[in-house]
């Protein structure tokens, strides 16, 4: 299908949504990889997966992109050539990327009841004890997760730990936005997030703070 959604966030950073529901045949009809990013695809044994690797390409193109202007730096952290920053993702049916003049990070993330079982890993869990039921719990965990995930992408240095390092200021599930720091290794950045609910998953990004 086309282009599921744009968010213009502000003059200088949009993000992009894709429902993936071509086959990866069609995704891939008359696109043109790096040498690396085909090896990738080829690589890869989940038809899901190539799918969603293809289907960022087109994201790519929406924005008058090619395979070709994106680069990834010893971290692994994607690039743009003409110096704007770019954070990618997919899951299952969907992909989506954030493109904007300051660093960020975006994730997207299927709401499953599993996480109840990791949250403990990631997340201090007694601070969301006090949810109205199980559902809403799984809805507050998976924002905080998304959220950890695309602050991980932006402040990219190995080691960080979700646990320690990224925490995630409290706010409430009709207020789909909050604010996060991460700090590291002499090193601490603020961000603004937005959450996304739909269809099941939980779309996040995070865009650092600029201090003038």
């Amino acid at each position: 299908m086309p282009l599921y959604k744009t968010i213009t966030v502000n003059p200088t950073t949009q993000v992009l949504i894709w429902k993936i529901t071509e086959s990866f045949n069609d995704l891939s009809a008359g696109m043109q990889l790096t040498t690396h990013c085909q090896a990738r695809v080829n690589g890869m044994k989940s038809d899901l997966h190539k799918r969603g690797f293809m289907s960022v390409r087109h994201l790519l193109k929406e924005k008058g992109y090619t395979d070709f202007d994106l680069f990834y730096n010893e971290n692994g952290k994607p690039n743009l050539k003409d110096g704007k920053h770019i954070s990618i993702t997919h899951s299952y049916t969907f992909s989506a990327i954030i493109i904007s003049d300051v660093e960020v990070g975006i994730d997207i993330e299927k709401q499953r009841d599993k996480i109840l079982k990791i949250a403990h890993k990631f997340t201090p869990v007694e601070e969301y004890r006090t949810m109205a039921n199980e559902d809403a719990l799984i809805r507050k965990l998976t924002m905080v997760w998304g959220a950890k995930e695309s602050l991980y992408k932006s402040f990219a240095t190995p080691g960080v730990r979700f646990l320690e390092h990224i925490y995630v200021d409290n706010f409430n599930l009709d207020d789909p936005v909050s604010t996060a720091t991460v700090s590291a290794f002499n090193k601490t950045e603020r961000y603004d997030v937005s959450f996304l609910e739909l269809e099941m998953f939980t779309l996040v990004y995070a865009i650092i703070k600029v201090v003038n």
